[in-house]
């Protein structure tokens, strides 16, 4: 269940005040756009933790007592006001919610259209251990692979699967800027996969980042025979192999899958 579903569970039987960062000068713990449900007794979301959160929590619930939004907007400067080390001004806006909101809570709330697209080509064990984690990430994850019925069930919803046979059939279709985790079963699957998004990104220079699992010795054997292929040394320098953030050490599917969501993370966005 996404934020805004449980929000809208909320809303059937009880109000609700709608905290967000409308505008941050200097630093601050969350980003613009960031919010939290506050019922009387419950939670949902954060606009970053601390004596900032505490204090907004504790206007919304009073409002709530009060039957009406006690202010509209606050500006609360971080280490004047609360003795936070930010050192920046944080704007908040406060909403009333009730069940008559119930309908516009997805457009109101979602952030999907600000989210990095990501294509995963690959359900194995790594694969399902990054779907895992990146569906946790500001990322819209289109999930490949060329095995039917290989896809868990209960998906959330920002995950489209692709049954693509062959699987690089599927890179065509990517949404521009994506950025694109090869990981299929098989070393042939990752070859083909990877010259179709090296033709792509020649052709349309719409895919940021191409990474591919396995080790240097890997990569060596890849890249002769992308040579034999035709690929330039340019755009062999673009894939990223071994893939993941450099310096985290392990092999568990988790471990990896964590490196590879760190490394997308410190990408620029596109």
């Amino acid at each position: 269940m996404t934020p805004w579903q449980e929000l809208a569970r909320w809303l059937t039987r009880a109000p609700a005040v709608l905290v967000r960062v409308a505008k941050v000068e200097g630093s601050g713990p969350r980003e613009v756009g960031a919010w939290m449900a506050v019922s009387a007794s419950g939670l949902i979301g954060t606009i970053g933790g601390g004596q900032l959160e505490h204090e907004a929590m504790a206007e919304a619930r009073a409002g709530l007592a009060s039957g009406r939004v006690l202010q509209a907007q606050r500006r609360v400067a971080l280490g004047p006001s609360l003795g936070q080390c930010c050192g920046g001004v944080v704007h908040l806006s406060f909403d009333w919610l009730d069940a008559a909101h119930i309908g516009s809570l997805r457009e109101r709330l979602s952030t999907e259209g600000q989210w990095a697209p990501v294509a995963l080509f690959g359900g194995g064990h790594v694969g399902r251990a990054l779907m895992e984690v990146l569906t946790r990430l500001p990322m819209r994850l289109h999930w490949v692979d060329s095995r039917e019925e290989i896809f868990p069930a209960g998906l959330p919803e920002r995950v489209h699967t692709e049954h693509s046979e062959p699987v690089q059939g599927a890179v065509p279709g990517l949404a521009p800027g994506s950025r694109v985790l090869i990981m299929s079963f098989s070393h042939a699957e990752d070859l083909d996969i990877l010259a179709a998004c090296l033709r792509r990104r020649r052709e349309h220079a719409d895919l940021p980042f191409i990474g591919l699992i396995g080790s240097r010795s890997k990569w060596a054997k890849f890249q002769a025979r992308l040579r034999e292929r035709g690929f330039s040394e340019a755009e062999l320098a673009a894939v990223h192999c071994p893939i993941g953030l450099p310096g985290i050490a392990g092999k568990q599917p988790e471990v990896i899958a964590i490196a590879v969501a760190a490394q997308l993370l410190s990408l620029p966005p596109a």
